[in-house]
């Protein structure tokens, strides 16, 4: 039995296939085309006939994909989308879409509503909840939106209100309709919440425009027996079904694989990782051998959301990234850079351009394309250059560094290359063969993946009751996420007192893992 495993990035799109004790056997670095589809093609082409698989035992087939960012930040393909916040009067005095860039709220259209109802963060109710106003938005909007985003207010407390929202719009609207509930995808804070719940519902045609291109990319190459997943951003994996509900979740995964599969190859469980693309460089966190989550609200293509995102900075710094060299003999390194045409434009390719990838040729780092064509490069300005690209890559771990301590660090990507072999304030770098395409890797040996969030008032909710009932739902959630029931464990569990409101009211986060459920595939 054989594993696929898929990463569309920015510059390249990479493959692998590993076997059922997860050793790598073949991989595959491709350029990513501006169709995507055409770039996953090439890629999997590659790697099946690098060493004549038998497509047949293809039974998994993993995808990490950037489609949905894109789609947000190139405002393409984005569905109409009709919003019901459930809090009015109490929410009146901020509207949705607040603070939204203009030119996306006129793709995503200015249907919402402010409904009667919602809650106090006690969970008890501010005012009745209006079935009729409900009913009455959603016959008006009928055959005019493509998702529906429900928000309710404190429904992280009770969201029977959103739940009930969704069932009248299953009946009017249809049991296939795309509902999208805050309760299941943001965090604490209305408008976050609903900004994300916003986009969740207006990513479900790129969603499937994503799994129908990734499907027909495997039936081209007749691979007809492998069951399909998604990354997810946390590390995990998700089923069609279930990233058909929730899109949103797989911006960011291709970070999240990075980690993963650095995790993997260096057998680490906790240090920083450094992705170097052709492009950026994303520093991020392994923490217990999955990514620290950001604590910070992230913004996504100019709308500032709260629902959980990896903590990775990106760096101006990449194998095709641009060094200038002044006539006073100063250097600049980037942050522009030649990207996915390095191959074209460096000059150990018989370019014009002088890249980092030069620089590392020139000091002897690495040997690809024509040495003999960056002899020419003065050895000071080459040392200039490393320095400032030491500089960049210390700066960014420093940045991510919890302590002053030295920390180790697992360097990956197709253009580690241009790495030199010892930064400050790292005490060891690790590296992999196969480190070119950790993310591919990442995607291939994740495990299904849930995640639940809710708050409860300890002053009256036992703690254990509290622990026991969200470590539940996110097993439930893991399920329907396409795990096996008896794998599934608990990997982090989170709590975080709310000191502005009373009875020891405390936010409660748990995260589990679970094999891929085999009954489910067949």
């Amino acid at each position: 039995m054989y594993k696929l495993g898929i990463d569309v990035g920015g510059t390249n799109t990479d493959a692998v296939i590993l076997d059922d004790k997860l050793n790598v056997l073949v991989s595959a670095k491709t350029h990513t085309t501006k169709d995507i589809e055409t770039g996953i093609k090439n890629a999997i082409h590659k790697v099946v006939n690098g060493k004549n698989i038998d497509v047949q035992q293809i039974k998994q087939a993993m995808l990490g994909t950037t489609q949905a960012t894109n789609a947000i930040v190139e405002r393409k393909n984005l569905g109409k989308v009709g919003i019901l916040r459930i809090g009015y009067p109490a929410t009146a005095s901020v509207l949705p879409y607040t603070e939204w860039p203009e030119d996306i709220t006129q793709i995503l259209s200015n249907k919402y509503a402010l409904i009667h109802g919602g809650y106090e963060f006690n969970g008890d109710p501010i005012v009745p909840f209006s079935e009729e106003e409900v009913r009455t938005k959603l016959n008006e909007w009928q055959g005019q939106i493509d998702g529906l985003a429900v928000v309710g207010v404190f429904s992280s407390i009770n969201d029977d209100q959103e739940k009930r929202v969704s069932a009248i719009a299953h009946e009017i609207l249809g049991s296939d309709f795309p509902v999208s509930i805050s309760s299941s995808i943001g965090s604490i804070g209305l408008i976050g919440r609903e900004n994300a719940t916003i986009l969740n519902a207006a990513l479900n045609k790129v969603i499937k425009n994503v799994t129908h291109g990734f499907s027909h990319a495997l039936a081209d190459e007749k691979i007809t027996n492998a069951t399909v997943y998604l990354c997810q951003n946390d590390g995990t994996l998700m089923s069609l079904e279930y990233a058909a509900k929730y899109p949103i979740l797989t911006i960011g995964s291709g970070p999240t694989n990075s980690i993963r599969g650095a995790a993997y190859l260096s057998k680490i469980k906790n240090a920083l990782t450094v992705d170097i693309g052709g492009t950026t460089s994303d520093i991020g966190v392994l923490t217990n051998g999955f990514p620290r989550e950001s604590s910070k609200a992230v913004t996504v293509g100019g709308v500032r959301t709260n629902f959980r995102m990896p903590d990775v900075l990106s760096v101006g710094l990449g194998g095709g990234t641009i060094v200038r060299v002044s006539d006073d003999g100063s250097v600049t390194v980037g942050p522009d850079s030649v990207g996915y045409a390095i191959t074209e434009k460096a000059l150990v390719f018989g370019g014009d351009t002088l890249t980092t990838t030069d620089i590392a040729v020139r000091l002897g780092l690495c040997q690809i394309g024509d040495p003999k064509l960056v002899e020419s490069i003065d050895e000071d300005t080459a040392q200039k250059a490393m320095r400032k690209i030491a500089a960049i890559l210390e700066d960014g771990i420093d940045q991510m560094k919890t302590s002053a301590e030295d920390v180790e660090v697992v360097l990956v990507g197709g253009g580690s290359i241009i790495a030199p072999e010892t930064l400050k304030g790292v005490k060891h770098i690790t590296k992999s063969d196969f480190g070119g395409v950790a993310n591919a890797i990442g995607a291939t040996i994740a495990s299904i993946g849930g995640e639940y969030e809710k708050v409860y008032q300890y002053a009256h909710v036992k703690r254990s009751d509290a622990l026991s009932d969200v470590e539940k739902q996110a097993g439930q959630q893991a399920i329907m996420a396409g795990a096996k029931a008896d794998t599934i464990k608990v990997v982090e569990v989170t709590e975080v007192p709310l000191a502005y409101a009373p009875g020891e009211t405390t936010r409660v986060k748990a995260k589990v893992i679970g094999e891929i459920d085999n009954a489910k595939e067949a």
